[in-house]
């Protein structure tokens, strides 16, 4: 199976800060790949080197079989990339209705009456409400986006990337601000993206126990390198990967 995202020997600097030291990994088609590491390893830079926010000085990217090194970020969305961040962006001063056709437009670039069709033939509204199921809210579409809490908010904008029809999503900490059911509602639209849709999931997230409980393959950066790859088996017994969080024992 061909990868679905790789990223090869990936390196920027900001000033005498090197942000990204040749970083590669590879992401397959419904596989949910974790990307941790402490508080200022990269994590986020990363993402945005992906996505297109920054450019790379050094490597290489390729997508759905494409090299988008130089591609916009605007492309890479129509390709199929999509992206939810640490805090919720939303258009502000527009509906959730809004909102949310920004996602729908994505799904075809064809027209904006055909994008209300899913490319694997579901009814729109059909599609919208077995979303909804799996957020675990409902909402009035016709209200502000920011009437709904924080956690909604945030759950809500995975549901926006995956009306989208993705063949690739980040996802840039899914359990902050949320609380134990919403996290649990998150995780399951997650797996339906991966699943039931084939999409490749990047996640950055600090919690460990979701890391390793959903993940099939974690990438572990510190100071901008990779320093360990493999199966949260192999990961939670790394030494290199221990002393990045704690420390290296003295004495």
């Amino acid at each position: 199976m061909a990868p679905i995202l790789k990223v090869d020997g990936a390196s920027i600097r900001f000033g005498g800060v090197v942000a990204a030291d040749k970083v590669s990994f590879e992401l397959d088609p419904g596989e949910i790949k974790g990307l941790i590491g402490p508080n200022g390893a990269g994590k986020s830079t990363m993402m945005n080197l992906i996505s297109g926010i920054y450019r790379v000085d050094e490597g290489q990217i390729f997508f759905d079989g494409q090299n988008i090194t130089n591609m916009p970020a605007f492309k890479r969305a129509r390709m199929g990339l999509g992206r939810t961040f640490q805090t919720p962006r939303f258009l502000q001063r527009a509906t959730i209705r809004d909102n949310l056709l920004l996602g729908i437009d994505l799904a075809d670039q064809i027209g904006f009456v055909k994008s209300f069709l899913g490319k694997k033939g579901f009814d729109f509204d059909e599609e919208l409400s077995m979303l909804m199921k799996l957020a675990g809210f409902e909402v009035d579409w016709d209200d502000d986006i920011n009437s709904i809490p924080f956690g909604q908010q945030k759950i809500f904008e995975v549901v926006r990337a995956i009306l989208s029809h993705p063949k690739a999503i980040l996802i840039d900490e899914p359990a902050a601000g949320l609380n134990p059911v919403e996290l649990e509602h998150s995780m399951a639209l997650m797996s339906y993206a991966a699943k039931e849709m084939g999409a490749g999931i990047v996640v950055i997230e600090h919690r460990m126990d979701l890391i390793m409980n959903f993940c099939s393959d974690i990438v572990v950066l510190n100071f901008g390198k990779v320093i360990a790859q493999g199966s949260p088996a192999e990961i939670s017994g790394n030494q290199a990967v221990i002393e990045a969080y704690l420390g290296r024992e003295t004495g």
